[in-house]
């Protein structure tokens, strides 16, 4: 039935996506040995990168395009964080490794609370405060990443103060108005952030338990 490569391949993309191994048995109608087997063939071929949910249950992701390497966002963030992200689609960069700052900018304009609650680890791990401004300033989020910073630091150790430059920077003008960081959420907890940078935080100190765990 599986034997060969190219029958491998086909494989492949008829289970292309995310996995569990009785979701295999259900695709291609087999018994949970074979799907083990099925699983066990596909990651030779470097087809299979596992993943886990917050539940600890073990999920495979399977893609042809998993053997040609190369490293995405969610790669980088569920490097360092205590929330894992899992996503059926991730789009893969193969020319280079993005950078700690830009994968944060681009967290936080996903507009998703679990990217956003993930990727708050992050902010300890930034270098480059110049080109974390860029980032922000690019995709006009300056502000939310400003707050985001602030509450970072309430409940992740070690994360650099905000330099002075940048502060300034983000600091909003008496004319500007509120905006959300995602639509119509806001905070219960974090009124003074969210006055400080006229942005209403998706956030409130209940989301943030996985924060109470180890770090990386």
């Amino acid at each position: 039935m599986i034997k060969g490569s190219n029958n491998m391949n086909e494989i492949a993309r008829e289970l292309n996506g995310l996995n569990t191994i009785k979701m295999i048995e259900n695709t291609l109608n087999v018994d949970r040995t074979m799907a083990i087997y099925i699983v066990y063939k596909l990651r030779k071929l470097g087809f299979v990168k596992t993943k886990y949910q917050s539940n600890k249950k073990r999920v495979y992701h399977i893609s042809l395009k998993n053997a040609f390497g190369g490293i995405s966002y969610i790669d980088i963030i569920n490097k360092y964080s205590p929330l894992k992200l899992m996503v059926g689609e991730v789009h893969k960069i193969h020319d280079r490794e993005p950078s700690i700052e830009e994968t944060l900018v681009y967290s936080i304009g996903m507009k998703s609370v679990r990217y956003i609650i993930s990727s708050l680890i992050l902010f300890r791990k930034v270098r480059n405060r110049c080109a974390l401004y860029e980032y922000a300033k690019k995709k006009n989020i300056v502000r939310d990443v400003a707050a985001l910073y602030d509450i970072s630091r309430l409940v992740i150790p070690k994360v650099r103060r905000m330099p002075k430059r940048f502060r300034t920077l983000a600091t909003p003008k008496k004319s500007d108005k509120f905006r959300y960081i995602i639509n119509n959420l806001d905070s219960n907890d974090f009124k003074e952030i969210e006055n400080k940078w006229k942005v209403y935080i998706p956030l409130n100190y209940s989301d943030l338990t996985a924060y109470r765990g180890g770090f990386n």
